[in-house]
């Protein structure tokens, strides 16, 4: 008897287990092995954190000797920066790259997205994958978040949560700053943890690999800056501490990566090099000594050239728009918090000279302006102890509402003789906004040359307008 052998049917179940694996073993192995970044505690916003970083990118662009978005360099970075950036995991922030005029091989990222790096930097790159990595390194700095982290961290340790609730209130890193909460360059929260290091490698080399560099460099490159630098190492390794076995880290984090045949360097990368070659950027101490200069010119009174001019300009914020001297600059944007001030009244963080202008959201949607204007006053003297009110506060009107005025005394970064802060006289205005908030300006100058500013400031407030 001749025995017919059937074919085994599997069942439904076994079958679509059968073609599930067949899926799962046709995946490329990134999609399981790749680092996955990390959330921790943070109690910035994405709007606040993009605002720390436009502020804190504003002023390197004033204090730093960065190369103007022309120059050839600059375009090219961004072009490499571009091809990394589409590989960067987690939120889409706006990345921005620029290139600080600097001897000293460093890079560093701001909040959201702002990037800078050292012309020593390129010109130490031995190819375009070392610089690259450099770039993605400091890309995920930003997909991390860990500036605003860090902050976080310092924050719930030396501030009541109250406190920390109303400074974390909408356009308030002026305030920030005032409690030492800051993300400019040097600054104590861009300075690295050597875990965030460790994650940045380990992001950074997924970046480099999507994008087709070989992840190598990048850890061959930091070793490179070690061996290089003795004892001490470079400025890089302050900001970026190892964390340890860098290049064992990398390497154990591409081999958990599919192989691929990796790009070479692009003939734009030698020209740039060629480019860099022959140029002489300054070092840190000679930058430090152009900011020294900047400094100073701040302590004495203000240059007669800088006096508010007759001829005005207007600027448009997204809750205003106001006028103010020609000759006067804004630091700020549509969307932040802004310094209307002549060119050296603003420095290291402190205003001389000039107007802030920003909103403060109180707790109750329904508070009058005059809750408003008493709970802001309460939260600007938690930032300055020296400020006091003078007088009572009064009704104004101001763009076709009733605000209030209140006058303040505090102590001036304008020195004295004897290198002492000089009283300072500070003018609070608060108008009500569209969305139950207030918009509120502070004109600042010291109490000797308040009165000769005072029909500019006149002036400015008459000027606005609230949208």
């Amino acid at each position: 008897m001749n025995a017919r052998i059937h074919p085994r049917i599997p069942s439904p179940p076994a079958k679509a287990l059968a073609v599930f694996l067949i899926l799962i073993l046709a995946m490329p192995l990134p999609l399981f092995a790749r680092y996955q970044p990390t959330r921790g505690s943070n109690a910035f916003s994405r709007e606040q954190e993009l605002q720390a970083g436009q502020q804190a990118s504003a002023d390197v662009l004033k204090k730093m000797p960065v190369l103007p978005e022309s120059d050839p360099v600059t375009q090219y970075v961004q072009r490499l920066g571009a091809q990394l950036t589409v590989h960067a995991p987690g939120d889409p922030w706006p990345y921005h790259f620029r290139v600080v005029n600097q001897k000293e091989i460093n890079a560093f990222a701001l909040p959201g997205g702002p990037i800078f790096i050292n012309m020593g930097t390129i010109q130490a790159a031995d190819s375009e994958a070392q610089l690259a990595g450099v770039m993605a390194h400091e890309i995920s700095h930003v997909v991390q978040r860990h500036a605003t982290r860090a902050a976080t961290k310092q924050m719930k340790v030396q501030m009541p949560l109250q406190i920390l609730g109303a400074l974390l209130g909408r356009s308030s890193l002026g305030q920030l700053a005032a409690e030492g909460i800051s993300f400019g360059a040097g600054s104590y929260f861009m300075k690295n943890s050597r875990q965030n290091e460790s994650e940045a490698d380990l992001i950074g080399t997924d970046i480099m690999y999507d994008t087709g560099y070989n992840p190598q460099a990048m850890a061959d490159f930091f070793a490179k800056l070690e061996k290089e630098g003795g004892a001490n190492g470079p400025q890089f390794f302050s900001d970026h501490p190892n964390p340890g076995n860098r290049a064992g880290a990398v390497e154990r984090e591409v081999h958990s990566l599919a192989p691929k045949t990796y790009r070479t360097g692009s003939p734009e990368f030698a020209q740039i090099k060629q480019r860099v070659a022959g140029l002489k950027p300054l070092t840190a101490q000679e930058i430090a000594a152009q900011q020294q200069q900047q400094t100073q010119s701040v302590k004495g009174r203000l240059p007669a050239a800088e006096y508010p001019s007759r001829e005005t300009q207007a600027f448009t914020h997204d809750l205003f728009q106001i006028s103010y001297p020609k000759n006067w600059q804004v630091f700020g944007d549509r969307t932040s918090t802004v310094n209307i001030a002549p060119p050296s009244g603003v420095s290291d963080n402190a205003i001389a000279y000039g107007v802030l202008i920003s909103d403060y959201q109180p707790e109750d949607k329904n508070a009058t302006v005059d809750q408003s204007t008493h709970a802001l006053l309460n939260t600007l003297r938690q930032s300055n102890q020296d400020m006091k009110q003078v007088g009572n506060d009064e009704d104004i009107h101001v763009a076709g509402v009733t605000g209030k005025s209140v006058d303040l005394i505090a102590t001036s970064p304008v020195q004295d003789a004897n290198g002492h802060g000089q009283r300072e006289r500070d003018w609070l205005v608060t108008v009500p906004g569209r969305q139950g908030n207030v918009i509120y300006l502070v004109f600042i100058a010291p109490d000797a040359d308040f009165n000769t500013l005072r029909p500019t400031f006149d002036q400015m407030l008459r000027s606005l307008r609230i949208k």
